[in-house]
C-alpha cells in the first residue's frame, strides 16, 4: 500500500478502502471522473501474483457474451457444440474492475448481480451454474443508481468512496512530475495469490467481535435510523467483514471501535447524506467527535426549518420560529466558536513549532483546520 501510495498523491485511504475490501471480499465503488482510478487498480491488484486481473468499460447495449465470455464458433461448426470460451473474460477473473458500472445492459445484468453477488455465471446454453474465482470487484462510474434497475447493483458495491481532485500544491507538482515521465522509483512488494485467497477465506473471518463492538454497531444503526439513513442487513452483515478485514490489516486478533472508521465508506446512497455519516460515525470514535455530530445535526435542523419558512414566505411566522430558536442556535454559534478559537489557536502553535523549530517555509506550511 505504500509504494503504491508513493505513485499516486493524496490517495493513502483509497488505497487502503481497495485492499480492505479485496480481504473483506467485498466490492468497492469509485468515482468521479478523471481521477486516476484504473491506473491505480492495476498498480494494487497486479501486485497479486498469479491472480488475474480482468477489466471492462460497460455500456447500455454491451451483450452479455462480451462480459462472460462468446460462443465458441470452432466447436460450434464443428461438431455442433453450444458453448462459450470462459478464458480471458470475468469468469476467470480474481479482480475485475468494471468502468461505467451503472451502464449495465438489461441483458447483462442479472448475469451481473450473480456475478458479484453469489460468484457464479449462469451459461447462455443453460446448465449448471459456473463457478467464478472473483475476490473482488473495483466498480467505477460518473453517476449513481438511478432506478430500481440499477439500484440492485447499487448495493452490492459495500465500499462507496467519492475521489476528489488534488487539492494541495505539491500533490499537483507531483502529478506533473510524473506525467513528463519523472517519477521516483518504487519497490515491488508482491503477494501471492494463494495467501490472499487464504486470507480473505480462513483467517479474516476469526477475527473477534467483541460485544463492545456489537453494541456500537447496533446503536450506529439506531443513530442513522433515526436520521433517516437507512441500509439493508445484507450491508450491515457484509460491513462486519469489513470491520474484521480492518482489524486484520491494522495486525490485530480483534475488532476495535476505531475499526468502525471504515463504515464512513460504507453506509450513505445518497452523497447528501455522506457528510452525516460521517459525523455519526466518527462520534463513536471519540466522544468530542460525537459533540461536533451533534452540534452539526443541530445547524442542519435550523437550517432545513428555516428554508422551509423562507419559501412559505409568512414573515410573521418565521418571525415567531426566529424568537424560539434564538438561544438554541445561539447556544451552538457559541460552542462552535469556542472549538474554532482553540483550533485557531493550535494552527498558531503548530505553524510556530514548523517553522522556528524546523525552518518549514511559512507558504508550506498545512492549514489542518482548513482556513488560512
Amino acid at each position: 500500500m505504500a509504494e503504491v501510495a508513493g505513485l499516486f498523491q493524496e490517495r493513502d485511504t483509497e488505497i487502503r478502502m481497495i485492499v480492505t475490501g479485496v480481504l473483506a471480499g467485498q466490492h468497492t465503488l469509485l468515482g468521479p471522473p478523471g481521477t486516476g482510478k484504473s491506473a491505480r487498480v492495476r498498480e494494487l491488484t497486479g501486485r497479486i501474483e498469479a491472480g488475474v486481473y480482468w477489466e471492462i468499460l460497460l455500456h447500455k447495449f454491451i451483450s452479455p457474451s462480451a462480459i462472460f465470455g462468446p460462443v465458441d464458433l470452432a466447436a460450434l461448426t464443428a461438431r455442433g457444440e453450444h458453448r462459450q470460451v470462459l478464458d480471458g473474460h470475468a469468469t476467470r477473473a480474481h479482480v475485475a474492475f468494471l468502468d461505467e458500472i451503472f451502464k449495465c445492459s438489461a441483458a447483462a445484468l442479472n448475469s451481473m448481480l450473480a456475478f458479484l453477488n453469489e460468484r457464479i455465471y449462469h451459461p447462455e446454453s443453460g446448465g449448471a451454474p459456473i463457478g467464478c474465482p472473483l475476490i473482488s470487484a473495483v466498480c467505477a462510474s460518473n453517476e449513481l443508481a438511478e432506478d430500481d434497475t440499477t439500484a440492485a447493483l447499487y448495493d452490492r458495491l459495500l465500499i462507496r468512496m467519492e475521489v476528489d481532485y488534488l487539492s494541495e500544491p505539491g500533490s499537483f507538482e507531483g502529478l506533473l512530475r510524473g506525467a513528463a515521465g519523472v517519477r521516483r522509483p518504487a519497490g515491488r512488494t508482491t503477494v501471492a495469490l494463494a495467501d490472499v485467497q487464504h486470507a480473505v477465506a480462513v483467517e479474516v473471518p476469526v477475527v473477534d467481535l467483541p460485544d463492545m463492538v456489537i453494541d456500537a454497531v447496533r446503536d450506529l444503526r439506531a443513530d442513522l435510523r433515526g436520521r433517516e439513513i437507512v441500509s439493508s442487513d445484507r450491508r450491515w452483515v457484509q460491513a462486519v467483514r469489513l470491520l474484521q478485514a480492518a482489524a486484520w490489516l491494522a495486525g490485530r486478533a480483534m475488532v476495535s471501535v476505531d475499526d468502525l472508521a471504515v463504515l464512513v465508506h460504507v453506509l450513505w446512497d445518497s452523497p447528501v447524506h455522506r457528510g452525516t455519516v460521517e459525523r455519526v460515525v466518527r462520534g463513536y470514535l471519540s466522544p468530542d467527535d460525537r459533540r461536533l455530530a451533534d452540534l452539526g445535526d443541530e445547524v442542519d435542523r435550523i437550517a432545513a426549518e428555516l428554508d422551509k419558512l423562507v419559501a412559505a414566505g409568512d414573515a410573521g411566522r418565521l418571525r415567531n420560529w426566529a424568537i424560539d430558536q434564538n438561544t438554541a442556535m445561539a447556544t451552538t454559534v457559541k460552542r462552535l466558536g469556542s472549538i474554532r478559537d482553540a483550533a485557531d489557536h493550535a494552527q498558531h502553535v503548530y505553524a510556530r513549532m514548523l517553522s522556528e523549530a524546523l525552518g518549514v517555509s511559512p507558504d508550506k506550511i498545512p492549514m489542518l483546520g482548513g482556513r488560512r
